[in-house]
């Protein structure tokens, strides 16, 4: 008899295998290149050890405007070091505003209930030219940069293409971020012009960030403009209070709209800022090239996720998380871009699956943190909703839980392909995603990204299978950071990936092998607890937590004791409920039976927040350094700084 666990929760029919376009890829190199490829597995191997060839594929079957070169790769054993297409031209923009009719679709937005809009490429090119214009009457030219501090909404992606439709540089984050949060970022990289919103919405609440840009803008003394977006209807009142402030109107209104103009440039050559969490530190200012960021997407959107032209993607996520930059760049496949801004949880726990069905998705992207909540909320969408154009469901930000598979299979829809994925801002996109060809199985990531020699290894630098290690990449991608801003000779660039391991890339990321060739990552190997010299991954000990129904959510630290690491457990409760000894059995029962009694931790405490970053992240790390008394660099990066104090000198962990 085979264990449920062996079962595929899905498996896709043979004609939606024999439609993708991983099916049409394989049918491509076997004919160019003679070779006999049979299945996504065949695929990967290739696409790994002809690094070269197969990203010149991803260049022609993504139709990536520009010239090519005739180096597709050189110095291929170097990492860093290695230079995929050396000798091309091309630029970010051009590729997402490529030639399509203009009263097609580019843009759908929703500001939870307050705001809803569609955007025509022509209107989005308009407002691109016109955008483009007055950058270039300020001087903004290739490698200048553009900060913005903005909802996911649609002038963000045109301010961010007509950025980069010149050479120049963009950089954004969300307008919840708190003053030092903002200039930590920005004041690293000295932007020409910044672009804010005068406030947005959340939660049904108005919320102005008219006092935090008067606190902000003076203090960065590069910029020659700030222009104030409107969203709230303040933006003209708001910039009259700012140095060398006005509003959108106004910016653009000495500019009829024409003809984008488009600057070729280098594949390298720099098209977004991203920065790290930076709960360690000022957060790293992570630059990432256009070449292969848009090679890198394509993949991704056509090959990974089975996209189409004209489907329409949504991916909840903000201007200050790298998922933002993956959604944007669907339009270089002429993806339709379904946008939202505000809490998903506003005004009902269904709101996302209301804008779903009225827009028809293709794919719904989200984090896993979002769909344990609807789990626990006892939201069945797919009995109230019509999902019949879904065919793809995609969670990262954190592992998905092997109960959280089955739950968007049984109140989701049943014929999905749920995609956990992995990668993150420092190569922004994926190392292991979804594979439309191959079953899913609960708990798993299905495979390796293409192109990306992902693999486990011990701690001395060995291959491993069926046990846990560091994940790392043996081969150069092209979405390898260019650099690191402000580190000229390279050394923090290097220290952050591949001081572990020479010539490999050491991710920070605790995975497995499953023996279907699927992945499970559990979690940060910088925050795996080590208690009497055992590797425990966190998001072990959180699978098992919070399928006790009182638990809300949890966070496991290792705290140094009597010569050795103990596991502490922090929970937060359900209103109402207090922990006691009755509870406190239940959980290490479910720990234990669930885990391991290794992953049963030593204390658990309550506590009534727990501390995130703003891209929705619980900070272990900040959370360990506070218990220990140690100072946290930098509370900016956390959504909610105050949760701390809640970890301050607890007298449950004296003893």
């Amino acid at each position: 008899m085979v264990a449920d666990s062996e079962l595929p929760l899905w498996t896709p029919s043979p004609e939606r295998v024999a439609r993708s376009a991983i099916t049409a890829l394989i049918a491509d190199v076997n004919r160019q290149y003679n070779t006999n490829l049979a299945s996504y597995r065949d695929l990967h191997g290739w696409s790994v050890t002809e690094p070269g060839a197969f990203w010149s594929e991803v260049w022609r079957f993504g139709d990536v405007i520009g010239d090519q070169g005739s180096i597709r790769l050189s110095d291929g054993d170097k990492m860093p070091g290695a230079d995929f297409f050396p000798e091309a031209r091309l630029n970010y923009a051009e590729n997402l505003l490529r030639p399509r009719p203009a009263d097609s679709l580019a843009l759908v937005f929703r500001g939870e209930d307050k705001v809803e809009r569609h955007v025509t490429y022509g209107e989005l090119s308009a407002l691109v030219s016109r955008l483009q214009q007055g950058l270039r009457a300020l001087g903004v030219g290739a490698g200048d940069r553009v900060a913005a501090t903005m909802p996911n909404m649609p002038e963000t992606i045109a301010i961010m293409l007509a950025a980069t439709s010149i050479g120049a540089v963009f950089s954004s984050c969300s307008p919840d971020f708190g003053e030092r949060g903002i200039l930590d970022r920005f004041g690293q990289i000295e932007p020409k012009v910044y672009f804010a919103c005068d406030g947005y919405w959340y939660a049904g609440k108005r919320v102005s960030i008219a006092d935090k840009l008067r606190a902000v803008v003076p203090q960065m003394a590069s910029v020659r403009r700030t222009v104030v977006v409107p969203y709230l209807g303040d933006a003209a009142d708001v910039a009259a209070g700012l140095p060398n402030g006005v509003d959108l109107d106004g910016f653009i209104a000495p500019y009829e709209a024409g003809a984008v103009e488009y600057e070729r440039l280098p594949f390298n050559h720099p098209a977004f800022i991203l920065f790290s969490s930076g709960t360690t530190g000022v957060p790293k200012c992570i630059v990432h090239g256009a070449g292969g960021t848009l090679l890198q997407h394509i993949k991704e959107h056509r090959l990974q996720c089975d996209l189409h032209p004209g489907d329409r993607v949504f991916y909840f996520t903000t201007c200050g998380w790298m998922m933002w930059n993956w959604l944007v760049t669907g339009l270089a496949s002429e993806l339709t871009l379904c946008l939202f801004d505000g809490s998903p949880f506003s005004p009902t726990p269904e709101v996302l699956f209301d804008y779903a069905q009225a827009e028809g998705f293709a794919l719904f992207g989200t984090s896993a943190k979002y769909i344990d909540s609807l789990r626990k909320e006892g939201v069945r969408p797919g009995e109230t909703h019509d999902l019949s154009r879904l065919r793809a469901l995609t969670s990262t930000g954190s592992p998905l839980a092997p109960e959280s598979f089955a739950y968007v299979y049984g109140a989701i829809k049943e014929d999905l392909h749920l995609a956990s994925i992995s990668g993150g801002t420092d190569i922004v996109s994926c190392f292991v995603l979804g594979d439309p060809t191959a079953p899913v199985y609960k708990g798993e990531i299905q495979a390796a990204g293409l192109g990306m020699a992902m693999d486990v290894w011990s701690d001395d630098g060995r291959p491993v299978r069926g046990e846990r290690g560091e994940l790392v990449c043996t081969r150069p991608f092209p979405s390898m950071p260019v650099m690191f801003w402000n580190d000229p000779e390279g050394a923090k660039y290097h220290a952050a990936y591949f001081e572990r391991f020479p010539n490999v890339w050491c991710h920070g990321d605790f995975a497995e092998w499953t023996r279907h060739g699927g992945i499970i990552i559990h979690g940060r190997s910088d925050a795996t607890l080590n208690p009497q010299g055992v590797r425990i991954g966190t998001a072990e000990i959180y699978a098992q937590a919070e399928q006790v129904p009182e638990i809300v959510e949890s966070i496991a630290i290792g705290q140094e004791w009597d010569n050795d690491v103990r596991v502490v457990l922090f929970v937060r409760l359900k209103e109402g409920i207090q922990l006691d000894a009755d509870l406190e059995k239940r959980i290490r029962t479910q720990i234990r039976l669930g885990a391991s009694p290794r992953h049963v931790p030593a204390k658990i405490v309550q506590v009534s927040d727990i501390p995130r970053t703003r891209s929705g992240k619980i900070t272990e790390l900040a959370v360990r350094d506070v218990v220990h008394g140690r100072p946290v660099k930098n509370t900016e990066a956390l959504a909610n700084p105050e949760a701390l104090e809640l970890y301050r000198e607890l007298p449950e962990l004296a003893s």
